[in-house]
């Protein structure tokens, strides 16, 4: 589980608590280092992080104690105003600036969430064809800068329309998602998997030549076929491996290419990984 997930697993009462700790320790500090030293800044952190990971209401709440504070401060510290009611109009003033940031911050979260489900398959979370074709641009791009082969690993599930077909959709996407966990479990960190539609799938292999290929695109074939087995799927695998050498070739191109060497693999008898190069 990565950092941002465990702090998204914390319940809102963690997150209170942890909020007004962190808003009284800035008070403090604000205290400590007098008038001169600027901490509206440091008011917000612990408000935006309560927000981000606990939701509008604790937020808010947060929102009041750090007001609360920040007046508390100025006041121990003698903040002098001309007139006793500009101590109350600015307090009022941060408290509202505060409560519209923990407004429009879940809003905001939303729509980086929408955005990245816009790149994400629904049904096995693997990235898909909009997310892939970015990421493979980018590679294009860094191969012809650096002159680092990438490589491209297209592969279709041999037997899984009888499945379907015996054992019904269902099955079948339960098949589709076990092939995605266990894919991404064997791959590296900064290879992409992607699901280009039904149970055509693509790996983007970065900074990998046709050498690294041979060794990390049949361990992918060895990992899901096992799989397979433990579930007693009557499925295998046929894989058209492309590694491009300077990254002219287009992404069209390359994925036809991956695409006919793939179906050439299944031609004849499936199970089987093809090996290609594109590019000098």
């Amino acid at each position: 589980m990565s950092l941002l997930s465990k702090l998204e697993a914390r319940s809102a009462p963690f997150w209170i608590v942890a909020g007004c700790a962190g808003v009284v320790l800035v008070g403090i500090a604000d205290v400590e280092t007098g008038r001169e030293v600027a901490f509206s800044l440091f008011y917000l952190i612990p408000i935006v992080a309560v927000t981000w990971f606990a939701g509008r209401r604790p937020g808010l709440f947060v929102s009041i104690v750090a007001a609360a504070t920040w007046y508390l401060a100025e006041w121990l510290d003698g903040q002098p105003y001309t007139q006793p009611a500009i101590r109350y109009w600015n307090a009022g003033v941060r408290l509202v600036f505060f409560v519209v940031i923990t407004v429009l911050l879940p809003a905001l979260k939303a729509l980086e969430a929408e955005k990245e489900n816009a790149r994400v398959d629904p049904l096995t979370g693997a990235a898909n064809r909009r997310r892939f074709f970015e990421a493979l641009q980018g590679e294009r791009d860094r191969t012809q800068r650096y002159h680092r082969a990438f490589t491209l690993a297209y592969f279709d599930l041999d037997g899984f329309k009888v499945i379907n077909d015996r054992f019904g959709h269902l099955t079948g996407d339960r098949l589709l998602c076990a092939v995605v966990a266990q894919a991404q479990s064997a791959l590296r960190k900064t290879d992409l998997l992607a699901r280009l539609g039904g149970d055509e799938f693509i790996v983007l292999l970065p900074e990998t030549n046709a050498e690294s290929a041979r060794t990390i695109v049949p361990k992918l074939q060895a990992a899901l076929v096992t799989e397979m087995q433990r579930h007693a799927w009557a499925v295998t695998f046929s894989i058209g491996t492309i590694t491009c050498l300077d990254g002219l070739a287009d992404a069209d191109e390359l994925l036809r290419r991956a695409d006919e060497l793939m179906y050439a693999m299944k031609r004849q008898g499936g199970n089987s990984i093809g090996y290609a190069t594109v590019g000098v």
